[in-house]
């Protein structure tokens, strides 16, 4: 079987990859019947040379290849036929914009395999990006927060080469007494989490976050129960939460009222109440100044996420009295943080945590029969131009009747 590391075609660039260098080495050494092509790329943080000197001579052509490895969606013009492709479609929720990819790599008889359907038999996700989302979220959060109250000066992170030099950054800091809210529970709440930890912030109860005053930065972080209530008053588990979203009122404006910089972490179901509204950012209550939105909603649960952010132009700000965007420094703004590829910005840490996840859960199943069932569960359509069965509720989208 051969595997392919294909270039990256998406614009603006990911310079991110599925497998650097080294980790080929290891797929190779654990599975000596794997072969590796890697496709030429001048976008890549691993530089051509880098896996010639592991090994693996970039070439230009990889139709021999069996099995296609990338990060982005690939162009519909690149897509090569009857081949199995992994990469990040943005299609299991209906996305619009990729409804033509979709129908393409149905037409072209491929099999798809969407890296965030590579989960365990429960539904949790066994490999992604999300630890890394997370910190330079959290890490974007403190620069937004410099910027607004000229505390500090940090350079992006996009600059940095890694996330050790981030974290020399970070000890830079000396942070005012300000307190942080966290939301999630997940591998991006991690990894936000894995910056405030490494500064020292000191984390707190619920209990002590409302109710205390400190001489020191602080942080709580916090699960769905602790700022979402049921309507009808009663206090059951989280399970309930899961089952019947739509039987909740958000309860997050008593940690509004006491953050400074809140780092938006959670993942956000659609049947869910907002965390917090339009309205509720215009109450004397909403004391929230700098916002990081890890998980960027456009127009949801974070009401001031009004529009994505970008790399280049991370930070904007949000006036609460006109529903619209102000420049970040104006008096009246929450400054908001929402980058939606976060990751991008370490690509090589997010490439190599990446790689090794894809390693220990995935390569294996191509050769133990997949014991597990994770390329099952993964494969969104088949060779022969059909959705998989499980993925049989995306036909009225490939048919563009929703």
């Amino acid at each position: 079987m051969k595997f392919a590391i294909i270039k990256e075609r998406k614009n603006p660039p990911d310079r991110r990859v599925v497998f650097p260098p080294k980790l080929c080495k290891e797929v190779v050494a654990q599975f000596p019947e794997l072969e590796f092509a890697v496709e030429s790329s001048d976008i890549r943080f691993f530089n051509d040379n880098a896996y010639a000197t592991a090994g693996f001579s970039p070439v230009d052509d990889i139709t021999d290849c069996d099995v296609m490895f990338g990060v982005k969606e690939v162009p519909v013009e690149a897509l090569i036929p009857n081949k199995k492709y992994f990469f990040f479609s943005h299609t299991i929720k209906k996305a619009a914009y990729n409804r033509k990819l979709l129908q393409a790599v149905l037409a072209k008889n491929i099999e798809l395999y969407d890296h965030e359907t590579i989960t365990k038999a429960s539904g949790s996700r066994l490999i992604g990006f999300g630890r890394y989302a997370g910190i330079v979220g959290a890490y974007n959060g403190f620069i937004a927060y410099g910027k607004k109250y000229n505390l500090w000066n940090m350079p992006k992170a996009e600059h940095l080469s890694s996330l050790d030099e981030m974290k020399q950054e970070l000890d830079k800091l000396s942070l005012p007494n300000i307190k942080i809210c966290l939301t999630g529970n997940g591998k991006v709440a991690h990894g936000s989490k894995e910056i405030l930890d490494h500064l020292n912030v000191k984390q707190v109860s619920v209990e002590a976050y409302l109710t205390q005053e400190f001489d020191e930065a602080v942080y709580c972080r916090l699960d769905i129960l602790d700022y979402n209530k049921r309507k009808d008053g009663q206090e059951l588990d989280k399970y309930d939460f899961y089952a019947n979203a739509n039987e909740y009122d958000s309860d997050f404006m008593r940690f509004a009222k006491s953050t400074d910089y809140f780092i938006a972490g959670h993942f956000y179901d659609n049947k869910a109440p907002y965390l917090f509204t339009r309205e509720d950012c215009k109450s004397e209550d909403f004391n929230i100044k700098v916002v990081a939105d890890v998980s960027c909603d456009i127009d949801g649960p974070v009401a001031c996420t009004i529009r994505p952010s970008t790399i280049a132009d991370p930070i904007y700000g949000y006036n609460p009295e006109t529903e619209s965007e102000i420049d970040f420094m104006d008096d009246k703004a929450i400054v908001v943080m929402a980058v939606d590829n976060l990751p991008c910005e370490l690509p090589k840490d997010a490439s190599e945590g990446f790689g090794e996840l894809f390693l220990e859960h995935v390569i294996p199943a191509f050769f133990n029969n997949d014991k597990d069932g994770v390329l099952e569960r993964a494969k969104m359509t088949t060779s022969d131009g059909e959705l998989a069965e499980r993925y049989a509720y995306l036909q009225d989208y490939v048919d563009g009747k929703e």
